[in-house]
């Protein structure tokens, strides 16, 4: 079925607190088959509210609308509702009496009694409301109108939470009918490849069949890319799935390297472990950002024996046993430089892998040979010892950001190249 997510509140239009809600019932209705063609945002407004309602149901077959249900003057939505339908507010003494049995011994009921407000009106419904969950304290009910339902829950994110699982999605799931669609995702994290060229990369697979869609998403330095197959049944949900996954890793390949939830610092972790390596780490331009990364797995101790943040040149002299002929020469933004830092910093912690990155961040300090975004990497395997430059764009932090995620996909495809 097609839905439509309305959240209300000025709160949410004013950007005091973030709209979590629509994008748990978003996730959720989607997870068991359903599309949501739109998700709006509408302040404390009835007239906007009215027509934004009246919009959602022209062009979806249900709606979900959170907030506006308490008892506080700010709270309009049942007035704009029973408005907008032309549905008079009805008393509900059975909401009356829960909600008055709730807080009977609760300071929250003196408190809005001393400021005025009335409990009342929480049970003044529009006419043809059915309450969602009547031994519940909190507000939600549905409305069917003109043979689609709007489910109104309340904007407290784990009320609303409650009433959706509860309540929303078993509901919607008798509507169906048997129409029910069964849905497999897969969330790909990529880091090498711009949203644009992933999109050029895979795009083609989408008109294999009208039951698969691809999503793409950049999160700076990474591009996420969502697979998501739909069916009739489980077996022929995962079925197409099965194909298209893998598709999407043939032609992105060594690109993509995790699904879910996991980071790139996690990752290259597991792969550490995995195979019984130990890392150690001399950063310059990145000021221990890669040390940071590493070190917010849990258990990082397992493989990391720790890092130099050596900044000034006497430090990589001092530290990291880098000759000064070597900075003389080639400067300590250089290949050279990059190769003996990691020589050094792997020699004196007896690490398998030691990596190595300097480079210009900026915005100053760039030349016409080495423009900002300048950076140098290197690795020394068990005494094998290699150097990688790139060039990146952006501000000071992007850079460095940059720089951090190239070192550890170094290290992981290092760590892939020698199995």
């Amino acid at each position: 079925m097609r839905g439509e997510i309305i959240a209300i509140g000025d709160e949410l239009t004013s950007g005091r607190i973030l709209n979590m809600t629509s994008h748990f019932a978003a996730h959720h209705l989607f997870a068991v088959g359903h599309e949501i063609v739109a998700m709006a945002t509408i302040g404390d407004t009835p007239e906007l509210i009215g027509s934004a309602l009246i919009k959602a149901l022209e062009q979806a077959d249900f709606v979900i609308v959170t907030g506006g249900l308490g008892p506080t003057s700010d709270d309009l939505t049942n007035e704009a509702v029973a408005s907008a339908l032309n549905r008079p507010a009805t008393l509900h003494p059975e909401v009356l009496m829960q909600v008055e049995a709730y807080l009977a011994d609760s300071m929250v009921k003196d408190q809005l009694e001393r400021r005025g407000v009335s409990l009342e009106k929480l049970a003044w419904l529009p006419a043809g409301a059915e309450v969602l969950k009547p031994e519940a304290s909190m507000a939600g009910y549905l409305l069917v109108h003109n043979k689609k339902p709007i489910f109104f829950l309340p904007g407290v994110p784990h009320e609303m939470k409650e009433l959706l699982t509860d309540c929303v999605i078993p509901r919607l799931a008798e509507l169906q009918q048997g129409e029910r669609r069964y849905v497999r995702q897969c969330l790909y994290r990529i880091f090498g490849l711009a949203e644009a060229e992933v999109n050029q990369r895979v795009s083609h697979l989408e008109t294999h069949n009208s039951m698969i869609r691809l999503g793409y998403y950049p999160v700076f330095p990474e591009v996420h890319l969502n697979l998501t197959t739909l069916g009739k049944s489980q077996e022929e949900t995962d079925g197409l799935f099965q194909f298209i996954d893998q598709k999407v890793r043939d032609t992105l390949g060594s690109y993509i390297y995790g699904v879910g939830e996991n980071g790139l610092a996690f990752t290259v972790g597991a792969l550490l472990r995995e195979r019984g390596r130990t890392l150690a780490l001399a950063e310059s331009c990145t000021g221990g950002l890669i040390s940071h990364l590493v070190t917010s797995v849990a258990g990082s101790s397992d493989y990391y024996l720790g890092g130099v943040c050596s900044y000034s040149n006497a430090m990589k002299v001092a530290m990291l046993r880098v000759e000064p002929t070597t900075l003389q020469t080639h400067g300590a933004v250089s290949g050279e430089t990059a190769e003996a830092m990691a020589r050094g910093i792997r020699s004196i912690s007896a690490a398998d892998i030691g990596l190595s990155v300097t480079g210009i961040a900026g915005p100053n300090g760039g030349s016409a040979e080495k423009p900002v975004g300048t950076v140098f990497f290197g690795i020394d395997f068990h005494g094998e010892t290699s150097q990688v430059r790139r060039q990146f764009s952006g501000k000071r932090g992007e850079i460095q950001s940059l720089s951090a995620h190239t070192a550890l996909d170094l290290i992981r495809r290092k760590l892939l190249e020698r199995n």
